[in-house]
């Protein structure tokens, strides 16, 4: 192991004594904020020292089978005891490793999930929509929350936009590598001729600003028009300005939002919406500066990437970064994407490690 971790990981054993020092003088939840930091962040160090120490035992227990081998009766057993013990060693360093890894602050965030159809017409739509039941599965066998912000509904059905919020612990870090290009390979409904026809989707996944005040927004760069929604809803929805769009004028980004009856609610989510996503272009020139020196472009945050194909007469869909290809399409549209996101954040995780090899 690297010297400089080694001193970090002696550093956070270290900081763990004095955490237990502190909490256990008198008076020391006199001040209850600060109370509270220090527990959270026993919690967050306990795991990795205590692993930390299984490291340290399992170096001890190294030394001592080396000392054995000066002894011909234990010549045998100890060479035994070195193999096991540096086995353990790596596992172990391995794993402390993972555990040291930067951690993405973003990753217990809500999230808004944009999804747009491209190219393929009505095809587009209706696999935008497939797209938006797909990601609302998941998220409900997460038991997570979902919120409809804006939606434009295609003739024939499905989406043109739609952009929904979900919420729930991790939603952002099991959803961030969904951002890009979805193409999809079927043959339509209104196909009459039975031949295969390619169209495509854009996914975007913004972290949820804590608050539109985190992003620094200026209202004098806000233009807010209302106007009447348009669709289902009633003779009111009709009736009124209701419906807002907020365009930011220095970055030329436009958020509409109609599916409430009050103006208030619409311009509240739709400030939501623009705080995401100026959060995320933010967030993208970072990962695409960090992409820059990795070959793999998870977490390049390239929207017009092509990065995953649904092939619906072959039943496989395949992730074209990492080169996975499933075939259970029919559970994976059904929501079923743990193995895939699994498969992406272990990706990613590997590229961190070999950073830090480097």
């Amino acid at each position: 192991m690297k010297p400089s971790m080694l001193a970090k990981l002696d550093q956070l054993a270290n900081r763990l004594v004095e955490l237990d020092e502190l909490l256990m003088t008198e008076g020391a939840t006199s001040n209850m904020d600060s109370y509270r930091k220090m527990t959270r962040e026993h919690a967050e160090i306990g795991p990795l020292v205590a692993l930390y120490h299984q490291f340290q035992a399992a170096g001890a227990d190294l030394a001592e089978a080396q000392d054995m081998l000066a002894d011909p009766d234990m010549k045998d057993f100890a060479q035994e005891e070195i193999e096991t013990a540096r086995a353990r060693q790596a596992q172990l360093e391995t794993e402390l490793q993972k555990m040291l890894l930067p951690k993405d602050v973003n990753d217990d965030r809500n999230i808004f999930l944009e999804i747009r159809a491209g190219t393929g017409g009505d095809e587009s739509a209706l696999f935008a929509g497939d797209l938006l039941r797909m990601y609302t599965r998941f998220a409900e066998r997460n038991r997570w929350q979902v919120e409809m912000v804006s939606e434009s509904a295609s003739d024939l059905g499905g989406y043109r936009e739609v952009i929904v919020r979900l919420v729930g612990n991790g939603a952002y870090s099991k959803l961030k590598f969904e951002s890009g290009g979805h193409r999809v390979q079927r043959v339509p409904a209104t196909e009459t001729q039975g031949r295969i026809h390619t169209s495509a989707c854009t996914v975007a996944v913004m972290p949820e600003a804590d608050e539109v005040e985190d992003v620094n927004i200026n209202p004098a760069d806000l233009r807010i028009d209302t106007y009447r929604a348009s669709g289902a809803g009633g003779q009111h929805i009709n009736k009124t300005d209701s419906a807002v769009r907020i365009t930011h004028l220095p970055s030329g980004i436009v958020v509409e939002c109609q599916d409430d009856r009050s103006q208030h609610k619409n311009k509240a989510s739709a400030l939501k919406v623009l705080a995401a996503r100026i959060k995320d272009v933010q967030l993208r020139e970072q990962q695409s500066k960090e992409a820059a020196t990795r070959k793999s472009l998870i977490g390049s945050g390239d929207r017009s990437e092509r990065i995953r194909t649904y092939n619906f007469p072959q039943g496989r869909m395949t992730d074209h970064r990492i080169n996975l290809t499933l075939y259970k399409l029919d559970f994976i549209m059904d929501g079923e994407l743990t193995d895939l996101t699994n498969a992406l954040a272990a990706e990613h995780q590997a590229e961190l490690l070999a950073a830090l090899g480097d």
